[in-house]
């Protein structure tokens, strides 16, 4: 039998129809797992006048409608359930059991960015590769974009800062990193995180019965391919079903 935990949290106002369970402040596997078990655990409580609870690295939002004359939930009554939600205990926080497997095509075209990744970490392109492919990494949240994970968490020689000039168009694909995190855009997006390469995999299809490729808690492997790898990939993603 699973022995049940009761993590440390603090709760704040995010507006007047919003609150943030928080977590702590440092980006930890193990923290983003406990906001999803946490996350997970609210929506199978079916709490009245919650619309929506959205899990992030270290905390977890909980957006509700706000009616009192209704006896729908104000900042303090839905406190209390939630504090008396957590406080009856989460099981243990494990990883995942879903791994998903991301083809990418490092450098060249596909990757604009990873020479000057390599000089500012003083690693070869070829250790960059070795080193963001490592097993390890996880979907913390998606955000910005619909499908758009953000992954982690690396080796702190990836602790980058963003480009100081961000790009206007990001082709859709794009395997990019900053701050110790992956992203990868699902469409042709702005930003500004440094391209290492390419995946030919859609991150996001309406045509699917789940949209999204990736959801919070997957584990992912990044895996190098080259670039006629790459085009056969894209083509099979591209052709259509009869």
């Amino acid at each position: 039998m699973h022995r049940m935990i009761v993590p440390t949290f603090t709760l704040r106002h995010l507006g007047d129809h919003c609150l943030s369970l928080d977590f702590g402040d440092t980006i930890l596997a193990e923290t983003g797992l406990i906001c999803l078990a946490v996350a997970e655990k609210i929506r199978h409580a079916c709490l009245p006048g919650v619309t929506d609870v959205v899990p992030s690295y270290t905390s977890v939002a909980v957006h509700y409608h706000a009616e009192p004359l209704t006896g729908l939930p104000n900042f303090q009554t839905l406190s209390e359930e939630l504090t008396a939600l957590i406080k009856s205990g989460l099981a243990p926080a494990t990883h995942a059991q879903r791994t998903i497997d991301i083809p990418v095509c490092y450098g060249g075209e596909h990757g604009p960015d990873l020479s000057d990744v390599a000089k500012i970490t003083g690693l070869t392109e070829q250790q960059v590769v070795q080193m963001h492919s490592a097993p390890g990494s996880m979907v913390f949240m998606l955000g910005f974009a619909p499908g758009h994970p953000y992954i982690g968490i690396h080796d702190p020689l990836f602790a980058l800062p963003r480009r100081d000039v961000p790009r206007t168009v990001v082709p859709a694909g794009s395997v990019a990193i900053a701050n110790r995190q992956s992203t990868i855009y699902p469409t042709r997006l702005p930003g500004g995180w440094h391209i290492l390469g390419a995946t030919p995999l859609k991150l996001f299809d309406l045509a699917r019965p789940q949209p999204t490729l990736l959801l919070p808690g997957d584990q992912i492997r990044f895996v190098p391919i080259s670039p006629e790898e790459f085009d056969q990939l894209a083509a099979k993603q591209n052709q259509v079903s009869p």
